[in-house]
């Protein structure tokens, strides 16, 4: 076989053929391996493509030796010695040469580089590192890069409708908001932040044609998220969350009810004991409760306690609102539930009722324009996930990158 044809089987290195080929065995304490290093020399006479501005020319300014990383070849690292060139080109002057095969400044070739990145979508970028022998800020480096290539810029053509949550980034109450497109399940963004001037990006790269497209946007009951959108989307209505509205009820109603009924009974009392363990009882809905005696423990709870009862099963009576297809039908739901609200006299309720009677309209919407951010909240765990993965994400732009690539759609 001559070198050509070794050289075309092995990498098929455009512009350049093969010089030396060595076997190097690395007595690494901590990773000994064996490698295979390859010179390759450039080709004589041929034209060669300036960098800058893509002129072809055969002069040469100067060159100097390059150590690359190329594909493992039978499962040892190869590493290849290349004569990078600088061409003489009659527009920019002295210019690096363009390699189909290398990026301008890379140390690794192009087809290393989305093996790479393809092994970062399964695994976590350390052990795509310890596999190849890489450093892992290079490896970050070059799946960033690969997940920026594609995903942006982000396609926001035909969008209709979004749906916008925020989830917890990193401890101490930092933020970050995701918008997704519902009926894709695709998420379209992610920006540090969540008040109003931080969405407000996102909007600037939808344009104008595209805000005015927007018919309805889910959201919790978020002043900032509801501002923003107002302002920004004209056509647009605002859809309250279930999930939201309904945890929001559990905390401020059913919870608060719990601990006032709790201190109501003796310190060392059988019933404070069986109320202030029962406080995921009775925010779980009731076909997720498994256990036979956690069932039983519940109905004795609600049968012992007239105002937790009451609160309890106003909580069902709620979700009845985002169960009606017409806005009317919500409306007469929402007008009987406020009323036996108002007629329980518990304090948390009437409270309650009057927050959302502020924001009857966005809850009245989702008759309109059944949406929800409960497909943001799956996405929560796969966020988990990502960061446990990369052992917490110090970079929030390639944290991001890896969150959308996650949720490209369910189409297309």
């Amino acid at each position: 076989m001559t070198k050509e044809e070794l050289s075309d089987l092995l990498g098929g290195w455009q512009g350049y053929h093969l010089g030396t080929v060595e076997r190097i065995q690395i007595s690494d304490t901590k990773r000994p391996h064996t490698e295979v290093w390859i010179e390759l020399l450039r080709n004589q006479g041929e034209e060669m493509m300036c960098s800058n501005c893509g002129n072809l020319t055969c002069k040469i300014h100067d060159w100097d030796d390059r150590w690359i990383r190329d594909l493992p070849i039978f499962d040892m690292e190869t590493k290849l010695r290349v004569q990078r060139c600088r061409v003489k080109c009659p527009n920019c002057g002295p210019k690096l040469e363009a390699i189909p095969w290398l990026n301008r400044y890379s140390r690794v070739t192009e087809r290393l580089a989305a093996s790479i990145a393809r092994l970062c979508g399964l695994l976590p970028v350390e052990h795509v590192a310890s596999w190849f022998g890489l450093g892992w800020d290079q490896v970050k480096k070059i799946d960033k890069a690969a997940l920026d290539l594609r995903l942006n810029p982000a396609d926001l053509t035909g969008i209709e409708e979004l749906a916008m949550d925020e989830f917890a980034l990193h401890k101490g109450h930092r933020y970050a908001t995701v918008i997704a497109d519902p009926s894709t399940k695709r998420v379209l963004w992610i920006g540090e932040g969540r008040s109003r001037e931080d969405i407000r990006p996102f909007f600037e790269m939808l344009g104008p044609d595209g805000c005015a497209r927007i018919k309805a946007v889910a959201m919790d009951m978020n002043g900032g998220f509801e501002a923003e959108v107002r302002a920004q989307c004209p056509n647009a209505e605002v859809v309250f969350d279930f999930f939201h509205v309904v945890m929001t009820y559990g905390r401020e109603v059913i919870d608060s009810v719990r601990k006032e009924e709790a201190g109501k009974c003796g310190a060392n009392s059988p019933a404070r004991k069986l109320i202030k363990g029962s406080r995921w009882l009775l925010l779980k809905n009731r076909e997720n409760i498994n256990k036979e005696k956690d069932i039983v423990k519940l109905d004795e709870l609600l049968a012992a306690n007239e105002q937790l009862m009451t609160v309890y099963v106003l909580k069902d009576d709620l979700k009845e609102i985002w169960r009606q297809r017409s806005a009317e039908a919500a409306f007469d739901c929402w007008i009987g539930w406020m009323h036996r609200a108002f007629d329980s006299n518990i304090k948390q309720l009437i409270d309650f009722t009057g927050r959302m009677s502020r924001h009857l309209m966005g809850i009245l919407a989702h008759a309109k324009h059944p949406l929800h951010t409960g497909l943001l909240e799956g996405m929560n765990n796969t966020i988990k996930v990502i960061k446990r993965m990369a052992y917490g994400f110090r970079d929030a732009e390639y944290f991001f990158l890896k969150i959308r690539a996650a949720f490209p759609g369910n189409h297309g």
